[in-house]
């Protein structure tokens, strides 16, 4: 995706989750307080914890697209793994509240009124959830938007959760139909509980997306697959490689690795080689920066050279013979 686009797109749908939690912040807490249900309060709660993600979503995509400057020469990326950590705490603070909310209606239950008019907001919220997060999900793949899919994964647990308190008060509902006399108010704080147990549950997983990238872990082995594939292509030209380091940073990824080539080969055509497989790598892995260190290879491997050398043990024979003559073979200790 052209870069350009990709934050045009990025922004915009970050907006369009501002708008929506708005919406569902106001009907909820409306129809909520009518009814006096603590669930619906909760995922009023909930909805408000959204708006705030989707407001440091939206900062994050605005900011991440910078292109790197003086104070920043890795870029802004790592902007969205800090949100999508803030995003987290901030859930796990909305669940806390939740959970004391419901054990003091569980502990002094109240009456519940139109609960029909709960059940309808609660389907107009997974509706709208779901609509919404899955054009996050689309537009945050795409960009591999941290942030974006973090905002995702907050809405797509507000479905969840809503759901659940919409099969809450249609329990209720139900059963004080066909038992008039008895109550089960105390299915509301229950729900609202629930409700919590799923956002703390999300709060985790997205602490480990998002904080796992501010600790420059390794590009996953499937990522890393794809740039080792690329510089084996290269054989003949390229001999080998070694110290093969990778870190991502919000959607950007960093690439580092020494190439070993023929001794013999000119500046010129090195430089070639590196371009050709930068540009393979950028087309396997958007936003890579690769570096890559070109050395000679003449024949003094050690073990970590040896571990991803693509010359056939004859050829490095022969590569060792033509630039120590007359060296002894070393024999392997042992």
């Amino acid at each position: 995706m052209d870069t350009r686009h990709g934050d045009g797109a990025k922004i915009g749908v970050a907006r369009l989750s501002i708008i929506s939690n708005s919406v569902l912040i106001i009907a909820k807490l409306a129809v909520g307080t009518v009814m006096g249900s603590v669930s619906i309060i909760s995922e009023a709660a909930h909805s408000a914890v959204d708006l705030m993600a989707a407001f440091i979503a939206y900062f994050s995509v605005r900011t991440s697209g910078k292109p790197a400057d003086r104070e920043h020469p890795y870029g802004h990326g790592k902007i969205e793994n800090i949100s999508g950590t803030v995003e987290a705490v901030l859930i796990l603070l909305a669940a806390g509240w939740i959970v004391y909310e419901a054990v003091t209606r569980f502990i002094h239950p109240k009456p519940l009124e139109s609960v029909g008019w709960g059940v309808l907001v609660m389907l107009f919220s997974c509706v709208m959830n779901l609509v919404v997060s899955r054009r996050l999900f689309q537009v945050g793949s795409k960009t591999d938007s941290v942030a974006l899919k973090a905002d995702a994964w907050h809405l797509m647990t507000d479905v969840y959760t809503s759901a659940g308190v919409m099969l809450g008060l249609l329990v209720i509902w139900i059963a004080e139909n066909l038992m008039p006399g008895r109550h089960f108010h105390w299915i509301d704080p229950l729900a609202a509980i629930a409700v919590a147990l799923l956002i703390a549950h999300t709060a985790w997983q997205l602490t480990v997306q998002s904080a796992r990238d501010l600790l420059d872990v390794t590009l996953p082995s499937k990522e890393k697959a794809a740039v080792t594939e690329v510089i084996a292509s290269r054989y003949p030209d390229v001999h080998g490689w070694h110290k093969l380091t990778t870190r991502k940073s919000g959607s950007f990824r960093f690439i580092e690795f020494h190439m070993l080539v023929d001794p013999r080969m000119t500046v010129a055509e090195s430089h070639r080689i590196t371009d050709e497989i930068y540009a393979l790598i950028r087309g396997r892995l958007p936003n890579a920066t690769v570096t890559i260190h070109v050395e000679p290879c003449d024949g003094r491997c050690d073990e970590e050279c040896l571990r991803t050398c693509m010359l056939p043990e004859e050829e490095r024979d022969r590569t060792r013979s033509r630039h120590f003559p007359g060296k002894p073979e070393e024999t392997p200790p042992g």
